[in-house]
């Protein structure tokens, strides 16, 4: 980790679930429409095993636009 807090280039970003440290695999493209404009992306990363619980957490609210595997994620 740098001092702000982001992960350099080279080390895999670590899942969004709460308390899970494992290497992502998945990025969750979302986007709230009562909140952000509609060309607004925001990203969760996930790791396989927590990938259909993030991807339910937001799909229930509308919010999920995409998942991809993180290698062909292009953000």
């Amino acid at each position: 980790m740098t001092e702000s807090g982001a992960a350099p280039e080279d080390e895999a970003p670590h899942c969004s679930r709460k308390d899970c440290r494992a290497d992502a695999a998945w990025v969750l493209v979302w986007n709230n429409p009562k909140v952000h404009t509609p060309e607004r992306r925001k990203t969760w990363v996930a790791c396989d095993e927590h990938r259909a619980y993030l991807a339910e957490f937001l799909d229930k609210r509308g919010f999920l636009l995409e998942t991809v595997p993180v290698a062909d994620f292009e953000g």
